[in-house]
Order: C-alpha cells, then sequence, then structure tokens
C-alpha cells in the first residue's frame, strides 16, 4: 500500500495559494526587469544566515558575505564551517532531485562536512528535538528511519497536489522522522526549497527560511501542533502564510540614487568615519556632504552606521549594507 502523509487542505491553505501565486507573478515580472545577480546573491544570503540562525549560528548576514568573499571573519569555527558549508550546498541546489534519496543524502553530506562524524548518513541510534532543556519530540526509532524516508520520497514522486502543499508535507514528515543525527533543521528547510524552486525557479531567490527565522517559536508551535493532530495541516498554514510573506520582502529593484549617493557607495570601503568619507571624496562642506550624500544613502538604507544608538557619537563609522553593494561598480 503506497504511503499517504496525513493532512487536511483548509480553506485558509488554499487561500494563501491564491494569494502566493499572485504574488510570485508580480515578483517575476519585477525579477525579470531588474535581471540583477547580486540583488539574487542578497536574498541567498539571507536565506542562509536565517537558516542557520534558526540553529544558533550567530553570524551576520555582512559576515557571511565576507567568507563569501573570501574576507577573513573574526567568528566560532564552527559557525564558520556551517556557513561554508550551506554556501556550498545552496550553489549546488540545482542539481538535485527532490525525490531522489541519494542527492538527499548528498546534500546533507556537504551541509554537515566537518561538523558531525556521519555526515550523509542517516542515524544509527535514537533521537529526541529540544527545546531548551525540554524534549518536545521523540522520533520514531533509528531501525525506522531507512522505510519511513523510502515511503516518503515515494510519496513525494508522485503527490498530486500542489507544490506549495506537497513541499510543506514533506518539511512536516521529514522534521518527525528526523532522519539524521544532525541538522534535521536546516535540511529541511532545504529540502522545502528545493521543491519549491523545481516548481518555480523564483525560489531559489527568495529568502524563506529568514521569515521562518523571525517566528522561531511559532514554527516549533505549528509542528508540535501537527504532530498532536496527527494532522500537518497546522504546519502547512504556517509555512505558507511564511512563503507569502517572503514573496512580499524579497528585494527587487536597486532603488534609484542620485550621482552624489552613487559616488558615496563607491567610495566606502570598509568601515569608514565621516571624515574619511569627506576626504575620500575630496568634499570640505560637512552639512552639503551630510545633507547631499550622506543622509539620503542612510535613509535609503544604502550605507549602515556602526554605532546605530549613537548617531552623534565621535567613533561613528557607516559600512555599505548589502542593498548598497547591489549600486557599487565592481
Amino acid at each position: 500500500m503506497t504511503y499517504q502523509p496525513p493532512y487536511t487542505i483548509t480553506p485558509k491553505i488554499l487561500h494563501l495559494i491564491a494569494e502566493i501565486s499572485e504574488n510570485l507573478g508580480r515578483l517575476s515580472i519585477t525579477q525579470e526587469r531588474s535581471a540583477n545577480i547580486r540583488l539574487r546573491r542578497i536574498n541567498r544570503i539571507r536565506t542562509i544566515q536565517g537558516s542557520l540562525a534558526i540553529e544558533g549560528n550567530t553570524l551576520t548576514e555582512q559576515q557571511i558575505t565576507a567568507i563569501l568573499e573570501g574576507k577573513p571573519v573574526i567568528a566560532p569555527p564552527r559557525e564558520i564551517q556551517e556557513a561554508r558549508n550551506a554556501l556550498l550546498t545552496y550553489e549546488k541546489l540545482h542539481q538535485w532531485q527532490a525525490s531522489n534519496e541519494q542527492h538527499l543524502l548528498s546534500a546533507h553530506q556537504f551541509l554537515m562536512q566537518g561538523l558531525i562524524d556521519h555526515a550523509g548518513v542517516y542515524r544509527h541510534k535514537g533521537v529526541g528535538v529540544m527545546q531548551g532543556e525540554q524534549v518536545i519530540h521523540m522520533a520514531p526509532p533509528a531501525n525506522r528511519v531507512n522505510i519511513l524516508m523510502g515511503d516518503l520520497l515515494s510519496w513525494l514522486k508522485t503527490a498530486p497536489d500542489h507544490a506549495l502543499i506537497t513541499s510543506c508535507v514533506f518539511h512536516y514528515e521529514f522534521e518527525f522522522i528526523h532522519p539524521f543525527i544532525d541538522g534535521n533543521g536546516r535540511m529541511g528547510r532545504l529540502w522545502q526549497t528545493l521543491i519549491l524552486s523545481q516548481w518555480n525557479d523564483l525560489f531559489l531567490h527568495i529568502p524563506v527560511e529568514s521569515m521562518v527565522y523571525a517566528q522561531q517559536e511559532n514554527y516549533y508551535q505549528a509542528l508540535n501542533e501537527s504532530t498532536l493532530k496527527t494532522d500537518s495541516a497546522p504546519f502547512i498554514e504556517f509555512m505558507l502564510s511564511i512563503i507569502l510573506e517572503a514573496c512580499h520582502s524579497t528585494p527587487q529593484e536597486a532603488p534609484q540614487v542620485t550621482p552624489q549617493v552613487l559616488n558615496l557607495l563607491n567610495s566606502l570601503k570598509g568601515e569608514m568615519s565621516r571624515e574619511q568619507l569627506q576626504i575620500a571624496l575630496n568634499l570640505k562642506d560637512r552639512k552639503s556632504f551630510r545633507e547631499r550624500y550622506l543622509s539620503p544613502a542612510l535613509s535609503d538604507g544604502l550605507i549602515a552606521m556602526t554605532l546605530p544608538d549613537k548617531p552623534k557619537s565621535s567613533l561613528q563609522k557607516y559600512f555599505l549594507t548589502d542593498l548598497g553593494t547591489t549600486l557599487t561598480t565592481q
């Protein structure tokens, strides 16, 4: 008998699918118009930062960008390794088929290499899902993992429902099985992105994981509620609402800026003070610099302050945001 995960398609699920589809149509048009590879990179970095942060990684988007660019980063070595692994794994995402078990194992190997002893291998012992010091879910016995994952992947291959639904169902079922000794959360989110991207490749560049991170407590609550109900509908509804929010928040086009702001962005290297920036731009009038260069760049989110709580500090410096980086010349 073919395995069928238990889930109900609710009116809310149908409504969310319609809204997401409408937003994807709009997003597709703006993405084609901007065709900006660097904006896509920003979304990829946001995705990775969000997924790792859920697992306790403290690296910022700026630090992950620096790792991607081969620059030195001062951070715990394990966190740097996690980021390097994730960058490589997401780069390979388009090469894998979601229902292929060997592809799933390979992805786990890339994601967890150097972090655990048996990357790319199903677990051989029992595991529990922890929230703080509390066990909130005991995963099925290890000797059931191969069978359960085989059933789940076989179902995915022929699942009749919309990819927005099947991706959420797979994500929930994967977390319930918890097939690996570690890395299950980031793998579940990665594989949902893969399933979605094989339906619509815009999902390669929509940072769903960063939205999940922003609602991490609700994410776990939806998982728990689905387990209690033996029906993944609560998790499907939650994830679809997150996907819709991610569609709204995805950077689409670089803002139009004045030549003065563009000159400022191109002159800003690393972290620089106001005085250093004025020297770099050969500007002597402090008021003109602030009104025509500095303030507009800050207002548009193109640069940020190192001491945002102390805007007038004599130690204040400025640096490019990811959005600002998209506007600088190569």
